[in-house]
């Protein structure tokens, strides 16, 4: 069983009040994965909120057959797999274990159930969502405009 303190290394789950962690905790699963697998795949079913313990995980998109974009890389203390908090989503990038990775599992419908039962849970972590999804979407869009202010011809990379 996953225990307070691994739930508390996590960083959207920091400063939550101890009862909050010790409802959280009967319904996370702890998984180890190897190097090289796949959490899961761009366009797949969003089920799984995933909070890596150890290791580290690449996110990727391929917008076409001849590209894949690297995302970025999840560390230990952070999060990935936000479309679960979202009935009927999909995960819209994949992610690949760059190392044998620690992981802490919690179904998307068993955390909203949470915060709709403890309405205060749910405020901080979803507001930490926010924040956190803010940040990528600020880094994304600087480097966005980066990429087209170097003009690069994007026909021949997406064709």
């Amino acid at each position: 069983m996953v225990s307070v303190n691994d739930l508390k290394k996590i960083y959207l789950l920091q400063n939550l009040p101890d009862h909050c962690y010790e409802k959280i905790a009967p319904f996370v699963r702890m998984e180890t994965r190897a190097e090289k697998d796949t959490l899961f795949e761009e366009g797949q079913k969003a089920d799984d909120f995933y909070m890596l313990a150890k290791g580290l995980v690449l996110l990727k998109v391929k917008p076409s057959e001849k590209l894949t974009i690297s995302l970025g890389s999840i560390k230990p203390g952070y999060s990935l797999g936000w479309s679960s908090l979202i009935p009927g989503r999909v995960y819209t990038s994949s992610a690949i274990c760059a190392e044998d990775c620690e992981l802490l599992i919690i179904s998307g419908r068993d955390f909203l159930t949470l915060f709709e039962g403890d309405h205060y849970m749910g405020y901080k972590v979803m507001s930490g969502v926010v924040r956190i999804l803010n940040n990528r979407l600020e880094r994304r869009t600087r480097q966005f405009k980066k990429t087209l202010e170097r003009h690069i011809d994007l026909d021949s990379i997406l064709d």
